[in-house]
C-alpha cells in the first residue's frame, strides 16, 4: 500500500510539474510576441534580443529624419527632400578625411552634370559631423549647386538607416559607414556599400 501511495504521489507531482512548465512557456511566449509587435520600446529585457534590427534595404522608404544644413537648427527633412524626386543620397565616415575628400565627394562633384543628365534631381552628401564642418568642407570642394552638404549632427539618420560605424579609435566617435542610395520618390532603388558607393556605380544605376 505504501509503495502504491508513493507512486501515486510521484505521478501527481510529475503531472503538476509538466503543467507548470507549459504554463510558464505560454506566458513567456505571449510576452515576447507582444514585445516583437510593439518593438524595442517598453519590451521586457529578456525579450529584446529576439527583435532583430534590419539595415536599410532596396525597396525601403527613407526615414523621416531632420538633418542640419549650413548651421544648427537650419534643418532639412530627408524624406521630404526626396519626395517626388529622383536622386542620390551618399554617406561618408567623415568630412575632410582622406578617402572622402580625395575620392568619394570629388567623384560626385566631377560627375554632377552626368548625374543630372541621367535623371538625378538632387544629390546629397551626409556625414556625422556638425553643420559648420560640413559647410566648410563643401565650400573648400566647391560643392554649391552640385551636392548638398548635410550634417547628421545627432547621428539620428545614420541610426535610422542602421549605418553606424564605430570609428572611436580613429575619429573619436560613432560615424557613418560608406554608402550610397539611388532614391526615387523617397524609396531606395539601389543601395551600394564601400566601393559600390562611389559616383560611377550610382550613375550606372541611374542609367538602367
Amino acid at each position: 500500500m505504501a509503495r502504491t501511495s508513493r507512486r501515486s504521489n510521484l505521478a501527481s507531482l510529475l503531472v503538476a510539474g509538466v503543467a507548470a512548465t507549459v504554463a510558464v512557456k505560454a506566458v513567456l511566449n505571449s510576452i515576447c510576441q507582444e514585445a516583437f509587435v510593439s518593438g524595442l520600446r517598453g519590451a521586457p529585457a529578456q525579450c529584446r534580443v529576439q527583435v532583430v534590427s534590419l539595415k536599410a534595404a532596396e525597396g525601403d522608404s527613407l526615414p523621416s529624419v531632420d538633418v542640419d544644413e549650413g548651421k544648427p537648427g537650419q534643418t532639412v527633412n530627408i524624406a521630404d527632400l526626396f519626395k517626388g524626386k529622383k536622386g542620390v543620397l551618399f554617406g561618408v565616415p567623415g568630412a575632410f578625411t582622406p578617402t572622402c575628400s580625395e575620392k568619394h565627394l570629388p567623384g560626385y562633384l566631377e560627375m554632377s552634370e552626368e548625374l543630372k543628365a541621367a535623371g538625378a534631381e538632387v544629390v546629397v552628401c551626409v556625414s556625422v559631423n556638425d553643420p559648420f564642418v560640413m559647410a566648410a568642407w563643401g565650400k573648400q570642394k566647391e560643392a554649391e549647386g552640385k551636392v548638398r552638404m548635410l550634417a547628421d549632427t545627432k547621428c539620428q539618420l545614420t541610426k535610422a538607416l542602421d549605418m553606424e560605424l564605430d570609428a572611436t579609435e580613429k575619429l573619436g566617435s560613432i560615424r557613418s559607414k560608406r554608402y550610397a542610395m539611388l532614391i526615387d520618390d523617397g524609396k531606395i532603388i539601389k543601395l551600394g556599400m564601400d566601393d559600390g558607393a562611389f559616383a560611377p556605380a550610382m550613375l550606372e544605376a541611374l542609367k538602367r
